[in-house]
This record gives structure tokens, sequence and C-alpha cells, in this order.
């Protein structure tokens, strides 16, 4: 059968887009050229701070202070469920080597980058997960310098939770500055600090549209858009936790596009029914986020087979992707197209979001096509090299003379040409072409 729609999105994440790019550009554009001076000032102005911008010793040790013991003990719980999954996933990088024809050896190395810059949202809600995914993952990795920047709260500076997570993650710097001047700051090199060479975290739109302008100049994670779920369900499924889940996810954004795919239309009706009375039942800016993304980005939608399900979902290719249905090894082989993958009742998009050890900065908007999320070896360069014997690299002089030639590119022909004349003296070879 044909999709059935029982909830269709009025809007899609990039309708209310605002024009952000100008307004942005400007700002990166006045900090690089004033410096320290153009960022504190963009500080004082958006942040409503004007305390210290690099924090002291002295600074983190008060703020590690004020965290409750059990909440240390979270963070602790959490950082170290993410150092091992990072770690388990450096161990799947190794330096290879391989004899592509006898005497040329060529291989491979990783070698992360050497300064890292995590931003750490720290407005609306403190982020105090995010500092655990991006500097515990830029640790991993083995990056030499790793700054954290969060938006510090009016006259007070950053929630001491998100600093005392940065802390213990390992981060050597840790910035009071939010939005566009605190990217700039990280990629630029203020305030003594050597220049990021990639920039990773979530953000508003304000400080995604200045890593997308940045991009080339630094690395990024990826270009982000407004946070995305999809629950797919089938007769098996509870209909009260399939709710819960998706107001769980709705909460993140007036525009966090929420979808529900099924097989089983009663089920589908049910979840409609409970899910409004969820939202009702969350605090007043929770709730009116999860409301808005609901009545305008959320999707219900029946389907007729298992297979029609899996095709939905990788044609949305959602950020999260939650499977509360029979046969989950069916599932985990047939899904191609997601961020994080979540099988089963017994896991949530919560739970990696926090503390179970995958990372939660993930691809948004359809990226989960052709990228996955946050991991050490965003932080890594995969280079190669190689190495010849004179007899090793004989064939290759030729056959590279004779391919640049055809391609009218004599300079490179010329270098294999001198080096078979050097170490081949005497030796004749056909080294032209003819079309």
């Amino acid at each position: 059968m044909a999709r059935k729609y029982l909830k269709k999105a009025t809007l899609t994440s990039s309708s209310d887009a605002q024009d952000v790019r100008e307004t942005v550009q400007g700002i990166l554009d006045d900090i690089e050229a004033r410096g320290d001076a153009g960022a504190m000032e963009y500080a004082s102005k958006f942040d409503k701070y004007d305390g210290n911008i690099k924090l002291t010793a002295e600074e983190i040790e008060a703020a590690t202070a004020l965290v409750p013991e059990k909440l240390k003990q979270d963070i602790q719980f959490a950082h170290a469920n993410v150092r091992k999954f990072a770690e388990a996933q450096m161990s799947t990088l190794e330096d290879i080597e391989v004899e592509i024809v006898p005497g040329l050896i060529a291989g491979q190395k990783s070698i992360p980058v050497n300064t890292a810059g995590c931003y750490i949202p720290g407005g609306r809600y403190s982020h105090i997960a995010s500092a655990i995914m991006t500097v515990t993952t830029a640790s991993v990795a083995g990056c030499k310098n790793i700054i954290a920047c969060s938006p510090p709260r009016p006259n007070e500076g950053i929630a001491p939770a998100i600093v005392y997570a940065a802390h213990i993650c390992g981060a050597d710097t840790i910035l009071a500055l939010g939005g566009v001047q605190g990217v700039a700051t990280m990629a630029f090199g203020l305030f003594d600090l050597p220049k990021a060479d990639i920039l990773v975290g979530p953000g508003n739109q304000f400080v995604a549209e200045a890593k997308r302008i940045l991009f080339g100049r630094v690395g990024i994670d990826m270009f982000a858009g407004p946070t995305d779920s999809l629950i797919l369900a089938d007769k098996t499924a509870d209909a009260q936790i399939v709710a819960a889940d998706l107001v769980g996810q709705a909460e993140h954004g007036y525009n966090s596009p929420v979808w529900l795919v099924t097989d089983d239309e009663p089920l589908a009706h049910q979840v409609m029914e409970i899910v409004p009375k969820l939202i009702a039942d969350l605090p007043d800016l929770n709730g009116q986020n999860a409301h808005a993304a609901w009545r305008d980005y959320a999707e219900v939608i029946v389907c007729g087979s298992r297979e029609e399900m899996a095709s939905t979902s990788d044609e949305y290719a959602p950020e999260h992707l939650t499977v509360q249905a029979e046969d989950l090894d069916w599932w985990l082989d047939q899904l191609t197209c997601y961020g994080s993958l979540f099988l089963g009742e017994e896991t949530t998009v919560a739970f990696g979001d926090k503390a179970s050890g995958t990372n939660h900065v993930l691809p948004t908007s359809g990226a989960a096509k052709y990228t996955g999320g946050l991991s050490v070896h965003k932080y890594m360069k995969i280079v190669t090299w190689q190495r010849a014997t004179r007899e090793g690299a004989k064939p290759i002089a030729e056959a590279t003379a004779r391919i640049s030639r055809l391609e009218g590119m004599e300079g490179h022909a010329r270098t294999a040409d001198i080096r078979l004349a050097k170490y081949f003296p005497g030796e004749n070879f056909d080294l032209e072409v003819s079309e």
C-alpha cells in the first residue's frame, strides 16, 4: 500500500529560516579585524557578560565546588562511557603499509589535528552532555590543544556543571563566550590561544552559520540544522513509551521534527491521542517547544509492510532513529541512513544524548545519507606516504611519464624522465605517446 499520512508536517526545518549570513559575516569580519577587543565587546553585548574570558584554575576550582556530588558522579559515569566507546573507535584506526609492486611501499597514518575547538551550548539549556561528547572525543583522539567554549550567564559566568564536565574530560582552556564571538575566538586564535584546526559541537543558527562560513579555513564536524528523530514501531510497541519518546525529542525546539512510522494504524491513533497530554504536562518552555514542534513539524505515517517502513526511514535519514518492533536484528541489517540507531524499547535517544557512550553530535536534515556523527575519526587526518627502491620506481616512472604526456602535463613527465635517466643510464625507454 502507499504511505498513509495520518499527520503531515505543515512546515519544514528551513521554512522559517532567517537570513543570518550577513549578520554573522559582519560579526566575524569585525572580530577578525579588532581581535580580543572585538570579541569582548560582543560578549558584553550579547552575553551580558564582562567577566574573565579565559577561566583561571581558581575559577575552575570554584565552579567545581558548586557542583553537587551526585551530579559529579553522574558526569563521571557519562564521561567514562563516552571515553570507553571513543577508545574502542580509536582502536579501529591502524597505521598500514603495503607493497604495491615489488620495491614500492605505500602506507597510511592517522594523525590527530593539533587544536580542537569545542562549542558547548549553554543558553536555553545547559548542555553538560555536549561538553562530555566533544571534549572527551578530542582527548581520546590525541589533540594537543582542546579549547572548550560556552556561553556565560549574564553577570555570572558559565554554568558550573559545564565547567566541571569540560575540565574533567580534558579541556586545556575554557572560554566564557557564546555565539559567533565564541566560534570566532577559537577559529582566529584570540586571547593568545592557538587557532582551532576543527570546530565541533551543536549551537543555534548563528553558531551553525559561523561554522558554515569558516569551513575551509578550519574543519567542522558537520553543517547542523534542527535536531530530528524518527521512531519505527509495529504492533508490539508500547504506545505510551512511543509517545513519551516523541515528546522527549520535540522539546528540543519549536522546529525540531519528530516522525512516527508504523504498519499498525491503531497504534498510530493511540500515540496521537497520548502525545498532546504528555506535552501539556511539561514545564512551560519545554511544553511550548514540544507543542509547536508537534503541531508544525511532526508526521505520523502508516506503511503496508516493514520493508516499506525501512525504506521510508532511509528516505528521511533521521538524526536519531528508534526501532520498537520485533526482530531487531532484521532492522539492524536493513536500515542504512541514520545518525544513531536505538534498537528496542530498553534504549532511547535520551540515553545516547546523555550517558550511554555513543556520541550525540549527529547529522541532521537528511545528512545521515552521506555522513555519520562526531567521533574520534573527525579529529583525525588519514594521510598516506610512500617510499621505493630504484627498481621499484622504474615501472611507476615509465607509466607516469606516458600518462602525464597524454594529459599534456610535460613538467610532470620530466620528473619521471630525470629519475629514469639517473637510475638506469644507457637504457632506452618508450616514454612518448601518440593519440
